[in-house]
């Protein structure tokens, strides 16, 4: 049949030439059985004849030869009454080949108001003791009355009692089943199972995988002795057939599945127990990577801020440039990864929060000084120190770019000076005048008069020279600028084509830091916009209740991928911005953006995409948790959205006091503060949409409680008050087993203790 791949079908075919579907029929896929290993016919002879027996004693019956004893259809319609539990039809008890016919049919009818399409299985072939027909027919009662309804973690039929098989071996040596024929054929497999769950039965560790008749036999008797399982097979002919056949092989399995049906407690147990383990391994790696990702981030900003609050100025330039340079490289290279660190502790702790909600267990409270709250504050700090000292740098580089200036025109001015008096002192010393006739004297008189007019106008030079030493002196307390080594006999002349030639490199450079600062401008202009424009189209992504969640997701992840891609555009800015810093260039007049504000809005940018993709998962998580339909959550979201006054994705405590009485809640003020408790719990006083849908799903979830665990846990130990670790470790997975091992307290030197499940 089509759910197993033999003798179904989804219609009926005809047995008398009529139409045949796409399907291998039961008598082809015989055919070809038979082809290729005549042995199994007569594994499936002996393995279906027992298999039929051990349901017919119970009508005190059996059958001897399974394709002459069904002939007549009398067998046949009891089998199907003692395996289903039914009544079929009264067969006819005449003798003749047409009554056959009828009670055959009867039983065939039977089949297929159970599901079971046939598939060139006729009446006919049963009455004539066609064995390969009849074959197919006892098989496909095995697998819809035998097999069919076996289910196991969501798979079911061959699938799920191979699963079943799978799970119950895992802990044993020498056994890794993959199927229903040479995984079997060293006997260690069917000893696996008995002992797993009677092990008083079998001694597992005598068992050798090289005597596999041996361990067959073994497994044949105890199972016959103690289970009721018939032997349904040879152990010879399975260990010498290359591959035995897989339908007999199952049909046995198949019976230690229900021989055992009373341990589906048990594996029901220990689903559930496995299940809330894996949510608590979850969880807490999730707690155990925030506290490791809070407190690497703490630590780093408590390392960087006393760097940044540092600001003790160096005496050089190229000292202070160099300081421009690390600040540079901190806000390029270093911080960066810190923004995104932050990102995802926020997004893990979310998501953490989010998943304990969905399971009904307590919010996580990180370590004292961890919470979100504390590194948003920590950052900000961190942030207000970083924007004083790029303003202190600058403030500093302008301060001895200044006083550079400063010293050169002293120097200037003190050498026309010193050039002017020099020698004057010597003449103004000299006694010519004493040798001198009267017009010598007169002559020596007028030019005494002129070198007095000459000193007043060079008063105000002098005075100029002072208040420029003057302003030296009060600006480089902290500096060590050389004035010395002036050159008292420079001449005016040699100072001409220099001043020429500063001036000229000074037009140069002007220009040049004019196209530094058009190319900085022409790109910030676009960039800066973009960014916004971005940040408005995320905002309406994550608001719009036009599609599904996952379309809102597959919408959002575009946009994250298109913000990495742009991020060269973000590099080019950076070095750009370099230059200019290098060039000493602190304004821009052709520009409102500054690198500062190019780089804050970038870092917003990365991490409301990112953000706003955890919301939309924690949505996904939320609503495949509790069942909300789409239709649903698009009303959510549209209340949500016209209450959410301010458009940021939030409401305040009065909007949402709005919202409430706007669905008919009728609110006092005790209640709407227990209200808010539970959808701000974190006291921030805003109510996300996640908190939202939250709120009004709060009673849907379906969740295991502690009672029910405990329960488990009792049923594992079979109702002892503890359980030891052999058990946990022979009914839990191994790494589940260990986990708990690891957590439970002691009950005894040798027991471990219930305890720990009730705490958690």
């Amino acid at each position: 049949f089509v759910m197993s791949n033999v003798y179904m079908e989804n219609t009926v075919h005809s047995t008398d030439g009529g139409p045949r579907g796409q399907y291998m029929t039961p008598e082809d896929e015989w055919d070809r059985d038979l082809l290729l290993d005549p042995a199994w016919e007569k594994q499936q002879r002996k393995t279906f004849t027992a298999w039929c027996n051990s349901h017919l004693r119970k009508a005190g019956t059996q059958i001897e030869n399974i394709e002459d004893d069904f002939r007549n259809g009398l067998k046949l319609m009891l089998l199907l009454e003692v395996i289903s539990g039914e009544r079929l039809p009264k067969p006819d008890k005449g003798k003749m080949r047409f009554h056959k016919i009828a009670n055959v049919n009867k039983a065939l009818d039977f089949i297929c108001s159970k599901g079971v399409k046939l598939v060139s299985i006729g009446a006919e072939e049963i009455v004539d003791g066609n064995t390969k027909m009849t074959l197919g027919m006892i098989w496909t009662i095995i697998l819809r009355f035998a097999i069919q309804d076996i289910s196991v973690e969501e798979t079911s039929a061959k699938e799920g009692l191979l699963l079943w098989c799978q799970r119950k071996t895992a802990p044993y040596r020498n056994v890794n089943v993959q199927n229903f024929h040479i995984s079997w054929k060293d006997g260690l497999a069917l000893c696996a199972l008995i002992h797993r769950h009677r092990p008083d039965l079998i001694d597992y560790s005598k068992l050798k995988k090289d005597d596999p008749i041996g361990n067959l036999n073994t497994a044949f008797e105890v199972a016959e002795k103690y289970l009721d399982i018939p032997k349904m097979l040879d152990a010879e002919d399975i260990v010498n057939t290359p591959k035995p056949d897989e339908k007999a092989i199952m049909t046995y399995v198949s019976c230690f599945y229900h021989a055992f049906a009373g341990a589906e407690q048990a594996e029901t147990a220990a689903n559930r127990i496995c299940k809330v383990l894996a949510v608590n391994q979850e969880n807490e790696k999730l707690m155990e990577e925030y506290e490791k990702l809070a407190s690497e981030l703490l630590e780093w900003i408590r390392k960087t801020i006393p760097w940044l609050e540092n600001r003790t100025a160096e005496h050089h330039m190229r000292a202070m440039q160099q300081k421009l340079e690390d600040f540079r490289d901190y806000r390029r290279i270093h911080k960066p990864p810190r923004v995104q660190e932050k990102c995802q502790l926020e997004i893990n702790f979310n998501t953490l929060q989010t998943k304990l909600r969905l399971s009904n267990r307590p919010a996580f409270m990180p370590s004292e000084g961890k919470m979100v709250s504390d590194i948003a504050n920590a950052w900000k700090g961190l942030e207000q120190v970083e924007k004083g000292y790029e303003e202190w740098l600058l403030t500093e580089i302008r301060r001895l770019e200044r006083l550079d200036h400063l010293a050169e025109k002293f120097k200037q001015k003190s050498s026309l000076h010193q050039s002017w008096t020099s020698g004057k002192e010597e003449l103004l010393s000299m006694k010519d005048y004493e040798s001198a006739s009267l017009m010598e004297i007169r002559a020596l008189m007028r030019k005494h008069e002129a070198f007095e007019s000459d000193l007043a106008a060079h008063q105000d030079r002098v005075e100029q020279i002072a208040a420029i030493a003057q302003e030296l002196n009060n600006s480089s307390s902290s500096s060590s600028i050389n004035l010395s080594g002036v050159n008292p006999y420079t001449k005016v002349k040699h100072l001409v084509p220099l001043r020429d030639q500063m001036l000229q490199e000074e037009v140069a450079r002007q220009q040049a830091n004019e196209r530094l600062r058009r190319q900085f401008a022409a790109q910030a202009n676009i960039i800066g916009p973009w960014i916004q424009t971005k940040m408005e189209e995320i905002g309406h992504v994550s608001v719009d209740i036009a599609g599904s969640l996952e379309e809102q997701m597959n919408n959002l992840k575009q946009y994250e991928q298109n913000i990495i891609n742009y991020k060269s555009n973000i590099d080019k800015l950076e070095g750009d911005h370099q230059l200019s810093q290098e060039s000493l260039i602190f304004d821009n007049k052709h520009t409102n953006y500054t690198m500062e504000h190019i780089r804050v809005g970038w870092e917003q940018l990365l991490t409301t995409i990112a953000r706003t993709i955890n919301e939309v998962e924690n949505q996904i998580l939320t609503r495949d948790a509790k069942g909300i339909s789409q239709e649903q959550l698009n009303e959510f979201r549209a209340s949500f959205n016209h209450f959410d006054r301010k458009r940021n994705g939030m409401m305040d405590p009065d909007d949402f006091r709005a919202c409430l009485i706007s669905m008919g809640y009728d609110l006092g003020e005790v209640e709407f503060a227990r209200i808010m408790t539970l959808v701000d719990s974190n006291n921030t006083g805003v109510v996300t949409f996640q908190a939202f849908i939250d709120f009004m799903t709060r009673e849907t979830a379906e969740t295991d409680t502690a009672d029910q665990v405990m329960a488990s846990f009792k049923i594992l130990a079979s109702d002892k008050s503890y359980i030891t670790v052999d058990e946990l470790r022979r009914e839990l997975p191994p790494e589940q087993a260990e986990y708990c091992i690891s957590r439970m307290t002691r009950y005894t030197e040798l027991h471990t203790t219930l305890e720990w499940t009730l705490a958690s």
